[in-house]
């Protein structure tokens, strides 16, 4: 057994008994394993073993990584997942590309997305990345703009709104992290009120994953820990 595989295993079982814990439904939470930075090798061992999605941060590393497994390990069928900022100028690349869009925070990007997205291809899955922290260093939507957002996408064909995302503030309180998660939580259910693909919740690493489950994470981001260290010289 590789030390990928070990890992996802042991992330595995802490979701497993986070889920437990706070009486959460048995795999209602799913594991997006982080491989930014990371070989084509270190994918293929977790996809082998039974991760089949992951998500990119940059978009000329992630382009070329689904292009590599497209052309030579279609037979994985994974699930890939953009979670960094969209500049405009690489909206195609990755309309052509993912299967999901975890940051957006802009009705341009949303417009740009959609009329990039090939016809061929199913409709982009995305999220609206919210500010939960209120920091100006952290991208996201304010509170009160996610409405106008989310309104605007579904009303666009190529594309199908899934959800909320965010990137809190790094802390360690346990009280504090659960705060901002139900704040977004709160958010995620108005809208799924209106819009029946609403059902995700994209929030929650290494460090919060637990007080992301107890808040009702469906999807929670984890790099390290799967696959150790990132080497960003070779991003």
């Amino acid at each position: 057994m590789s030390s990928i595989q070990q890992n996802i295993e042991h992330i595995t079982s802490q979701i497993e008994a986070a889920q437990q814990k706070c009486g959460r439904a048995p795999d209602s939470v799913q594991l997006l394993a982080v491989s930014k930075t990371k070989p084509n090798q270190a994918i293929l061992d977790a996809a082998q073993s039974g991760q089949l999605a992951f998500g990119e941060n940059y978009v000329q590393e992630g382009v070329t990584k689904v292009q590599f497994f497209n052309q030579n390990h279609p037979e994985l069928d994974i699930e890939w997942h953009f979670i960094g900022p969209i500049q405009s100028n690489k909206t195609r690349h990755v309309a052509e590309h993912f299967d999901w869009v975890h940051t957006i925070d802009r009705a341009k990007t949303a417009q740009r997305l959609n009329d990039q997205r090939p016809d061929h291809m199913p409709a982009l899955k995305v999220l609206i990345q919210v500010n939960t922290s209120g920091e100006d260093s952290k991208s996201g939507i304010n509170d009160e703009d996610i409405f106008a957002l989310a309104e605007l996408i579904s009303s666009l064909p190529n594309l199908t709104l899934r959800g909320l995302m965010s990137i809190p503030a790094n802390v360690t309180d346990y009280q504090s992290q659960l705060d901002a998660f139900q704040s977004l939580a709160k958010l995620q259910k108005v809208l799924s009120d209106k819009y029946p693909d609403v059902d995700t919740l994209s929030m929650g690493m290494s460090g919060d994953m637990e007080a992301a489950i107890e808040a009702g994470s469906t999807m929670v981001r984890i790099g390290t820990a799967i696959f150790g260290a990132r080497d960003y010289s070779k991003k």
